[in-house]
């Protein structure tokens, strides 16, 4: 398994990875990591071009949630098989604050942090499965997967 650091994210021609990394998150530079990888992942693991920027994007705003949120936490990605197709698995998790409405967080539309409030339900969109566990005071873990076309 590779787990990277804040620093050395995949170079722009791809280099094999692991079937599986996680990524720490407790900065903005993590969240670039953390994207970067979840792309390459995606592409070798026979995702298109346009399947690895929607999964790059997920991972985006879940690891721009952790910093916000909980400030520090990780993001774990792996590949899967689901019903004969590969595809992509995140889970994000910390141990913030959690999240005291989980449906009204996900509905779209609300915002604590002032943004457009876009951020859970976009994921949600971009991705085949979502998953969302939360507890206050005892974090949250988000997971998602999403198969090749």
């Amino acid at each position: 398994m590779i787990t990277p650091r804040s620093a050395a994210a995949p170079a722009a021609s791809l280099r094999p990875v692991d079937q599986e990394i996680t990524v720490p998150i407790a900065s903005n530079i993590d969240i670039v990591s953390a994207r970067q990888w979840g792309r390459t992942l995606a592409l070798q693991g026979g995702c298109s071009p346009t399947e690895a920027a929607l999964i790059a994007t997920a991972i985006s705003e879940l690891a721009r949630n952790i910093v916000l949120y909980a400030k520090r936490g990780e993001i774990w990605l792996g590949v899967a098989n689901g019903q004969g197709k590969p595809g992509v698995v995140v889970v994000a998790r910390d141990d913030g604050p959690g999240i005291a409405d989980v449906p009204r967080a996900i509905a779209g539309g609300h915002s604590t942090s002032g943004g457009l409030g876009l951020g859970l339900s976009g994921v949600r969109r971009l991705m085949d499965e979502f998953e969302i566990i939360s507890e206050p005071r005892k974090g949250t873990t988000v997971t998602i997967k999403r198969w090749k076309r």
